[in-house]
């Protein structure tokens, strides 16, 4: 019997990073975006920003450059243990449950960033994958040379919201 597979959500393939020359300082996000043959590499360069900030900007930026016409299945690979935690552990559900303070009462750092994702992870069906970074996985490591390169470009961004809540970004 042949199978319907209509029903079947296209598979994307995601590999992110970030990167910060000082931390704060200048800095990069990166990702590679993988669907069949169809391959996209996005980046781009900041003025004044954070590592963290880089690596779930990254993963922002990467969801909503996808299609939210069609539901996909993505499987995100990211070196930052931050983002894979803050997920697999549901650690941003636990946030969003407790107005955006942590288990220590603290305010969640970043939080801009955190509620972007949040929306952008409704459209889809999306896993999350930690990879060890430099270790020659080949997709993990040219996001790493383009988020440095984009750290060192002419053209720099301003991370407003970094500008804007320095004192609860990390």
């Amino acid at each position: 019997m042949k199978e319907n597979n209509s029903n079947l959500n296209q598979k994307i393939i995601i590999y992110t990073d970030g990167a910060c020359l000082g931390n704060p300082g200048k800095g990069g996000y990166a990702a590679v975006l993988i669907s069949g043959n169809r391959r996209k590499e996005i980046s781009a360069g900041f003025r004044l920003t954070t590592n963290n900030r880089m690596e779930i900007m990254a993963v922002v930026e990467a969801l909503i450059s996808i299609n939210k016409n069609k539901k996909y299945d993505i499987t995100i690979f990211t070196d930052s243990r931050l983002v894979s935690n803050a997920i697999n552990n549901h650690w941003l559900e636990l946030w969003i449950k407790n107005n955006w303070k942590k288990s220590d009462k603290k305010p969640v750092i970043n939080k801009d960033l955190w509620q972007l994702l949040y929306e952008e992870l409704k459209f889809h069906n999306v896993k999350f994958e930690w990879v060890k970074s430099h270790i020659g996985i080949k997709e993990n490591e040219r996001c790493d040379e383009l988020c440095k390169q984009a750290a060192m470009s002419d053209n720099l961004i301003e991370d407003i919201g970094y500008v804007n809540n320095k004192e609860i970004s990390e």
